[in-house]
């Protein structure tokens, strides 16, 4: 028996779909479509862990963050998964099968909250505070893979709001742990 997802998201779905459908449509545009699924491919994983695995090199004088990176990163993927298969709030593309386009398959069946988004605006938060001479590399990548959640039809805006909001919480406790 699949569970049931929140009252609160029927509501929201019915809000946001007509925004979902617009945006995906974009994605039929071939050079949008590959831009929102390499942003999407690399907010899946490599990105961060190359950021992780570069912190003795980025700070030497803080190598230690490395472990403080990831140990943030492994909580917030742990909270991020409770959340998301407690919530039950189906995708975009599966609700509106013939309205919203999927531009990518998806993971898994549920769509809130975005855990691209998470970890992107986590990591925002880390380089700000750390290196911000790479915000201007990290925050355009870490917008346009929040764009793609929603542009290929994989996620609702609040799903990515969400996701944004979650990220900047793990990231400012990262820090306050950090010390």
């Amino acid at each position: 028996m699949r569970p049931r997802p929140l009252a609160v998201f029927d509501r929201l779905d019915l809000w946001e779909w007509r925004f979902c459908q617009r945006v995906t449509l974009l994605s039929l545009y071939r050079p949008w479509r590959l831009t929102l699924q390499t942003a999407s491919r690399l907010g899946d994983w490599p990105v961060w862990v190359a950021l992780i695995a570069a912190q003795p090199w980025l700070q030497p004088q803080h190598e230690w963050r490395l472990a403080q990176y990831a140990a943030t990163a492994l909580v917030a993927i742990i909270v991020y998964r409770f959340v998301k298969t407690r919530l039950c709030r189906e995708r975009p593309f599966i609700t509106y099968r013939n309205g919203v386009h999927c531009g990518e398959p998806a993971r898994d069946r549920y769509s809130f909250p975005s855990g691209h988004t998470m970890h992107a605006v986590m990591f925002c938060v880390f380089v700000a505070a750390h290196t911000p001479w790479l915000l201007p590399i990290v925050l355009p990548l870490s917008l346009l893979i929040a764009v793609s959640r929603v542009g290929l039809g994989l996620h609702y805006t609040s799903d990515v709001l969400a996701g944004g909001a979650m990220g900047y919480i793990f990231g400012l406790i990262g820090l306050y742990m950090m010390g």
